[in-house]
């Protein structure tokens, strides 16, 4: 199970008080802004791409979307999400609970300069039902993203 995964990683940090499980879903941005009672760019959205070079995962805020010019000209490729089926397989959590912590080794993780908008943000904890309460700054420091970049279309 993915959440143990995430658990594990944050153990290491003593930071397993910050995750939340709920008793109902926070797979989307907008369950998980209602379950928190957070604007819905508050949510880290992670989404699971492939690339030909292997699979990576960005993420935006959460009302972002990409833009596929801007992630063509970053990536010299088009845009492909995971399907659903095999994210587990690929990099290392189920749909809804995609997040930037322990993923499958090989999994390039991006942070999207939208995140800057935000102090505290939420991203999934590795499952469905659960979400990780950091601060920006602590997202990059344990998610120690590839690059930042600007991929999503303006607001």
């Amino acid at each position: 199970m993915s959440l143990e995964t995430v658990t594990t990683f944050f153990e290491q940090l003593n930071l397993t008080d910050r995750i939340t499980e709920f008793d109902q879903s926070t797979a989307t941005v907008a369950d998980a802004a209602a379950t928190l009672g957070v604007r819905p760019d508050q949510i880290a959205k992670t989404l699971a791409l492939k690339l030909k070079e292997g699979p990576i995962v960005i993420v935006v805020k959460g009302t972002a979307k990409i833009a596929n010019p801007k992630f063509k000209a970053e990536f010299h490729q088009k845009a492909h999400m995971v399907p659903f089926d095999e994210l587990e397989d690929l990099i290392g959590h189920p749909a809804g609970g995609v997040c930037p912590f322990g993923l499958k080794p090989g999994v390039g993780v991006y942070f999207d300069v939208s995140l800057k908008d935000e102090d505290v943000v939420y991203p999934a904890a590795g499952i469905p039902d659960a979400v990780v309460k950091l601060t920006v700054d602590e997202m990059e420091k344990y998610a120690q993203p590839l690059k930042w970049i600007d991929i999503v279309k303006e607001d």
